[in-house]
């Protein structure tokens, strides 16, 4: 660099900020144990200046505490699932499309509800 030659030094990059969204009792799909599972959301933001500016990207999972397994979710199965962990009535149209999805077989996606080891 020469003198009087302007220079500037601009600082940008991603930051990944993780929230919990709720815990709920789900039949693991890679154990298989029933488990409390945290519902995550993890959103990466892009920073200038070390400032969070704007969102990049927003992805849904839920990890067992039991394993530490982690499963992606879409957002609106992520929704679902906090709504039902906070107790809330669900609306009409998710009622039908409710959790199936990562555990082997039928209904292991669903909250778990009962008691395994009763016959």
């Amino acid at each position: 660099m020469t003198r009087g030659d302007p220079s500037m030094l601009i600082l940008f990059g991603t930051r990944s900020y993780l929230y919990r969204l709720a815990m709920i009792t789900l039949l693991c799909g890679a154990c298989g144990n029933p488990a409390a599972h945290t519902l995550r959301k993890r959103v990466m933001k892009f920073t200038l200046f070390f400032v969070p500016l704007f969102p990049i990207s927003t992805k849904y999972s839920t990890q067992c505490t039991f394993c530490g397994a982690e499963h992606a979710l879409p957002k609106e199965q992520a929704e679902q699932l906090r709504l039902q962990a906070q107790g809330q009535p669900q609306p009409a149209q998710s009622q039908a499309a409710a959790p199936q999805a990562y555990g082997q077989g039928g209904g292991q996606g669903a909250p778990y509800q009962g008691n395994p080891y009763q016959n």
